[in-house]
C-alpha cells in the first residue's frame, strides 16, 4: 500500500502554523463559552428580579426552557471542540502532533488543514465511528 507513504512527517514550520491556528481556535471557543455563561447569568438575574418566574406551561416559559436547552447543547459542543483543540496542542508540546494516535501513521496535511485538531487519520476515524 503505497498510499501510506504519501503523508510525510510535518515540518516544524507546518506544525507551527497549525499551532497558531489551534491557539486562535482555543481563544475563540473559550470566549464563546464565557459569553454564553454571561448571557445565562444575565437571564437568571433578570428572571429573579421579575415579579414571577415564568410558568413552564406557558408558551414563554417553554420557549425559554428550549432556548436554554439549545444553549447548553451548544456549550457542550463548544466544550467538546475545545477539549479536542487543547488535546491537539498538548500533542504539539509532546512533539507527537501530526501522527495518528491509533496507528501512528502520519496524518495527511490535507486532513489537518480541514480539521487541525484531528489526532487520528481518516481510516482509523472511520473504523472507530462504524
Amino acid at each position: 500500500n503505497n498510499k501510506k507513504n504519501m503523508a510525510r512527517k510535518l515540518s516544524p514550520n507546518t506544525i507551527n502554523k497549525f499551532k497558531k491556528r489551534l491557539e486562535a481556535e482555543k481563544e475563540q471557543l473559550s470566549s464563546m463559552l464565557e459569553i454564553h455563561q454571561q448571557e445565562r447569568e444575565n437571564v437568571r438575574l433578570s428572571e429573579a428580579s421579575a415579579e414571577r418566574s415564568p410558568d413552564p406551561s406557558s408558551a414563554d416559559g417553554g420557549s425559554m426552557a428550549f432556548e436554554l436547552e439549545k444553549e447548553l447543547t451548544l456549550d457542550e459542543n463548544t466544550r467538546h471542540l475545545l477539549n479536542q483543540v487543547e488535546h491537539a496542542l498538548a500533542l504539539i508540546k509532546k512533539k507527537k502532533y501530526g501522527n495518528c494516535e491509533n496507528c501512528a501513521e502520519p496524518i495527511p496535511v490535507a486532513r489537518l488543514e480541514a480539521i487541525p485538531y484531528s489526532t487520528i487519520c481518516k481510516n482509523c476515524a472511520e473504523l472507530i465511528e462504524s
